[in-house]
């Protein structure tokens, strides 16, 4: 067993008092980083009884713990990198595809609130800000990505117009406002 002066027991584990304060901070985040797990092994190595040293097992035991926490940060930054990887793989796909609609007429829907003179948001019988819905046509002119989403320079009337994926209704030549 190991020398139980300064030292504190709790949950199975026994903490030099000094490192107790430091651990259970870690713990406190419900998550002990490997940094501190390595420095509490040691630490239990330093103060331990040489007389009656600690089971061989129990070291064995940390150490398997550490190991499975390490390799569990290692998968855990791979599958990031691999969610990124994806994350940018996708957006290019889009991107590419999106770039084969330029130069074809494309019809968009966008939703605006209601505003009166002073620009004041203008309210319905249930106190909702009122909207309607507007309707462009126009012709693709590019592709642009603003904040990791994608969307289409479109120029409609003389006017150019950054449009959502998702605000688009139709796409092809010879758009009317009959459909």
């Amino acid at each position: 067993m190991a020398n139980t002066l300064n030292t504190i027991t709790k949950d199975g584990v026994t903490y030099p008092s000094d490192m107790y304060t430091s651990a259970t901070a870690a713990t406190k985040k419900n998550e002990m980083g490997k940094d501190a797990f390595l420095q509490l092994l040691v630490t239990q190595m330093q103060y331990q009884d040489p007389l009656d040293p600690q089971d061989n097992g129990e070291y064995l035991a940390q150490l398997a713990q550490f190991s499975s926490l390490e390799q569990m940060t290692n998968v855990a930054e791979g599958l990031t990198k691999v969610s990124t990887l994806v994350s940018n793989i996708d957006t290019s796909v889009l991107v590419g595809q999106l770039s084969s609609m330029i130069g074809k007429d494309v019809q968009w829907t966008t939703t605006t609130t209601v505003t009166d003179k002073d620009g004041n948001a203008v309210l319905d019988k249930n106190g909702k800000a009122k909207t309607e819905k507007q309707s462009f046509e126009g012709t693709v002119k590019g592709v642009s990505i603003s904040d990791g989403s994608p969307s289409i320079v479109a120029e409609a009337s003389g006017k150019t117009y950054q449009v959502k994926i998702s605000d688009i209704t139709r796409i092809g030549q010879g758009l009317t406002q009959n459909s």
